[in-house]
């Protein structure tokens, strides 16, 4: 019974919190707002008509939506990096930021299961995905396995972060006995999200772009080197724009992570590269058409070579610790990084896999205007809830925020 007086004196407090700030903070949040309702617009525009408002066709049932969301789902698995040295190893460097990375992996989770509902035509086949009641298929489909890992990881990274905040709003000193257990779990957690993410690709023996031993390790490296280079930029952000102190040398050590990442990531991309056109065989033909284009069928080429040069770029740029030293550039680096693995985890992974057909009949697929559109809002509410908790959780660790008994 304390224990939800306690949660609910937490979530008034929070409520208050998160509707106080600066003019920066407002027009951020009223941005973001009508980015959702904009997104929320189309989606109900997809919802009457069907998704053949997308650019989605039965040769290419997969686009944006699942791009995205297999992207988030390494951003999601990356807290692990920040949890792993500063529970397991006791770091004291990376404390300040597994708040923020618990936070991120949250938003990233819910950002997810938005573009699952998306991607479906309509929550009113969410039933289907419920164990006994939906046609779940366990444990048969991978795809069921998915669904369970990533929820089991959200609630895990949503109670964790949970109990250590409510009791330092009470001023008391969070129990280890209590939430290591739980740190332990997601460490495990978070690299079998992401590597069942990747079976759920290889396991489709009609699409041998995807049939590729690499996949599962290659998912994780980039995931650990997009992740943690969205935490250094939002740790900018809040630096700048708070009163949280992230001293210099969390965002030096995130760093190197995002390095040893990068060129892992980048190693296997050659490995994959040399054995796709080393001895081409008539397998390597997706590889073909998102390298080279398939006669006048090169509507990627422009997206993945892009993505190879930023990438590549980054990953130099990063290994010079000099450079990477210096702030400015590592932004800059860290935001390149991102966007070229948002696009190879993208464009580059997920719709090559369905060109050409088992046939061999060769569709394009581009995005239209609605699937745009719904994307943008659902990264808007990913940056909504990760705004709400990050300025929550700053509050408690400042003692701002702080349980007043009655």
């Amino acid at each position: 019974m304390k224990t939800l007086k306690v949660l609910g004196s937490l979530i008034k407090d929070s409520l208050l919190e998160i509707t106080h700030g600066s003019k920066a903070y407002h027009i951020w949040m009223a941005v973001l707002t009508f980015v959702m309702l904009f997104g929320m617009y189309n989606y109900g525009i997809q919802l009457e008509q069907g998704l053949s408002v997308t650019g989605m066709t039965d040769r290419v049932s997969w686009g944006l939506y699942i791009s995205n969301f297999t992207f988030l789902v390494g951003v999601a698995a990356a807290a692990v990096m920040l949890v792993l040295p500063a529970y397991v190893l006791k770091s004291i460097d990376f404390k300040q930021a597994v708040l923020i990375g618990e936070g991120l992996a949250v938003a990233a989770l819910l950002m997810c299961l938005a573009f699952v509902v998306a991607d479906m035509g309509g929550p009113a086949r969410l039933w289907h995905m419920i164990p006994v009641i939906g046609v779940f298929n366990f444990p048969n489909s991978m795809l069921t396995w998915d669904v369970l890992v990533l929820n089991g990881y959200l609630f895990i990274n949503i109670t964790v972060p949970l109990y250590i905040l409510i009791m330092r709003y009470q001023g008391k000193t969070p129990n280890p006995k209590i939430y290591i257990p739980g740190v332990f779990i997601s460490v495990f957690w978070a690299v079998a999200i992401h590597m069942i993410t990747a079976f759920l690709y290889q396991g489709l023996q009609a699409r041998p772009f995807w049939n590729n031993a690499l996949l599962g390790p290659r998912f994780l490296a980039s995931a650990f080197a997009a992740g943690p280079a969205l935490i250094i930029l939002v740790l900018a952000v809040i630096r700048k724009f708070t009163a949280f102190k992230v001293p210099d040398n969390t965002i030096k050590k995130i760093s190197l992570i995002v390095t040893v990442a990068a060129q892992i990531n980048l190693i296997m991309l050659i490995s994959e590269l040399f054995k796709e056109f080393y001895a081409p065989t008539h397998h390597s033909i997706s590889a073909v058409y998102l390298f080279f284009g398939l006669g006048d069928k090169t509507a990627l080429l422009p997206w993945i070579w892009t993505s190879i040069s930023m990438n590549v770029i980054a990953t130099t740029v990063l290994t010079f610790h000099k450079l990477r030293s210096n702030f400015k550039v590592l932004y800059v680096v860290c935001g390149m990084l991102f966007v070229a693995i948002w696009i190879e985890k993208g464009f580059g992974l997920i719709v090559p896999g369905f060109i050409p057909g088992p046939w061999g009949k060769i569709a394009e697929y581009t995005p239209t205007f609605v699937e745009i559109s719904v994307t943008i809002g659902i990264w808007a509410m990913g940056a909504f809830i990760f705004t709400i908790l990050a300025k929550t959780g700053i509050a408690i660790e400042l003692g701002k925020l702080v349980y007043k008994k009655k």
